[in-house]
C-alpha cells in the first residue's frame, strides 16, 4: 500500500492545532563544527516530546467510531507509546500500549499520566508485536504500529512537509535530510515529502552501529534483522528490522543510511546542551551526531537534521552532561 503527498497533506489538515509546527533553528556553532550550513527541525520541542503524536493522532482520526470505541492497542519503547495515550486522550478512546519493561521512567509515566494503561515485557526476551496482536484480538481493539502502517507514515511524513514548506519561504534548497531511523516511519514519510519537493534531496538515515538493520538492509537489497544479543542507549531505534513499507520507500528514495557509535551519541547529547541548549535523547540525537561526526557532506545546498525526540530520564542526561567533551 503506498504513500503519497497527498496522503501526507491531508494528514497535515487532520494534524492542524494539534501537532506543533516546529520551526527549523541554525547555530553559528553548528555550523562551524559541521563545515557547513545546517539547518535543525527540533522535534524534541513537539508535543509530548517527540515526533510520535503526528502518526498516532494521524491513525486513530482516521478509525472508524465503531472500531475507535473498542479501543486501541500499540507496542512502543515509550516515545510512540506518549504519542499514542495522548492522540487517544484527545480523541476519548482507550490505549494500551506494550512497553519494555526497562523503558527510561520519563516515558513510561508520561504515557500512564496521559491515560495509556502501561502492560510491560522483556524486550530480550518477549515479542512485543506478538504480546500486542493478542491483546487487541482479546480486547477486540485496534491496533495502532509504531511504523509499518500508511496513516503512520504519513503523519510522520508531516515533519518532511513544514521542512520543505519552509525552506520554499526562505529560498533556500536542501543538498541533504538527515534523519534518525529505526523502523523507518520518520524516514519514510519525511524523506518522501522533501522528495517530492526537492527532488535533488538525498534522504541520510542514521541508525545506532549495534541496530544498523536499515544499513545493511539497503546494502544487501532485503531486509536485514538485529542480533537479539545486541545493546544501545539509543533506547528509541532499537528496532529488530526495518518495516516492509518503510524499507520499500526508503529504497525508491534512493535513501542512504550510516551507523553512530553510542560514544557519538553521547558527545551529540552534550554538544545539543551546551551550544544549542537543547535537550535531545540518544535516538533523537543520531543524526546530530553524524553531522558532528562528519558523515554528512552538504551536498547541492543546506543539510536539514532532524533531532526526533527528548525524552531522556534526568539521571541519564546528567551523567552524560557530566562527561567531558
Amino acid at each position: 500500500m503506498s504513500v503519497t503527498l497527498a496522503d501526507i497533506e491531508a494528514a497535515a489538515q487532520r494534524l492542524d492545532g494539534v501537532a506543533v509546527r516546529t520551526p527549523l533553528l541554525e547555530s553559528p556553532a553548528l555550523n562551524d563544527a559541521a563545515g557547513h550550513r545546517v539547518l535543525l527541525k527540533p522535534e524534541c520541542l513537539q508535543r509530548t516530546g517527540s515526533f510520535k503524536i503526528r502518526g498516532a493522532y494521524n491513525l486513530l482520526r482516521r478509525l472508524p467510531r465503531d472500531v475507535a470505541k473498542r479501543g486501541v492497542v500499540a507496542w512502543s519503547s515509550g516515545n510512540h507509546a506518549q504519542g499514542v495515550a495522548c492522540a487517544a486522550k484527545l480523541l476519548g478512546v482507550q490505549a494500551a500500549i506494550v512497553m519494555p519493561s526497562d523503558a527510561p521512567a520519563v516515558k513510561r509515566d508520561a504515557t500512564q499520566r496521559m491515560g495509556g494503561e502501561v502492560i510491560a515485557y522483556d524486550r530480550y526476551s518477549g515479542d512485543r508485536e506478538v504480546i500486542a496482536r493478542a491483546l487487541a484480538a482479546e480486547r477486540g481493539a485496534a491496533l495502532v504500529p509504531s511504523y509499518e502502517h500508511p496513516d503512520i507514515i504519513a503523519g510522520q511524513g508531516t515533519v518532511g512537509l513544514e521542512i520543505a514548506d519552509e525552506l520554499a519561504a526562505r529560498g533556500l534548497v536542501p543538498g541533504r535530510v538527515v534523519i534518525p531511523c529505526g523502523g523507518g516511519g520518520l524516514s519514510s514519510g519525511t524523506g518522501l515529502a522533501l522528495r517530492t519537493r526537492f527532488p535533488g534531496c538525498a534522504p541520510l538515515l542514521v541508525e545506532p552501529a549495534a541496530f544498523d538493520d536499515t544499513v545493511r538492509s539497503l546494502a544487501s537489497g532485503r531486509r536485514e534483522s538485529i542480533d537479539p544479543a545486541s545493546r544501545s542507549i539509543c533506547d528509541a531505534l532499537q528496532t529488530p528490522s526495518p518495516g516492509e513499507m518503510t524499507l520499500a520507500i526508503n529504497r525508491s528514495l534512493g535513501a542512504d543510511a550510516v551507523a553512530v557509535s553510542d560514544a557519538e551519541v553521547r558527545a551529540a547529547m552534550r554538544f545539543a546542551f551546551r551550544e544549542l541548549k537543547l535537550v535531545v535523547e540518544p535516538g533523537g540525537a543520531a543524526a546530530l551526531a553524524a553531522t558532528l561526526a562528519g558523515r554528512v557532506t552538504a551536498g547541492d545546498g543546506v543539510s536539514v537534521v532532524v533531532l526526533s525526540g527528548g525524552n531522556v530520564d534526568a539521571a541519564l542526561f546528567a551523567e552524560i552532561q557530566a562527561e567531558p567533551n
